[in-house]
């Protein structure tokens, strides 16, 4: 299991278009994922969760990840929120 934290830059934090990005690379892993702000863990395949969460810009939250491709599915969603979501890596 991997456990780490994120600055979220993006001017409109985890909206609705962000937000669609990180759960399209989310879902292309096996692995569990979830995301944790203020207490609140969500799936992080699901668009409605990730919204529910109302990440802002400069919110920290922090991704969980468990499965056997984690540590590809942290690489990717590290280059996703890196690139301030201009940019979906290639999985």
């Amino acid at each position: 299991m991997i456990n780490t934290d994120f600055k979220i830059m993006h001017e409109d934090g985890l909206s609705a278009r962000p937000a669609a990005l990180f759960v399209q690379v989310a879902s292309k892993f096996d692995s569990r994922i979830w995301v944790e702000i203020d207490s609140k863990k969500v799936n992080a395949k699901s668009i409605m969760g990730i919204m529910s969460l109302g990440v802002g810009q400069d919110d920290e939250i922090t991704i969980i990840i468990e499965g056997d491709d984690e540590e590809n599915a942290l690489k990717a969603l590290t280059e996703l929120i890196d690139s301030n979501f201009s940019r979906v890596p290639e999985v």
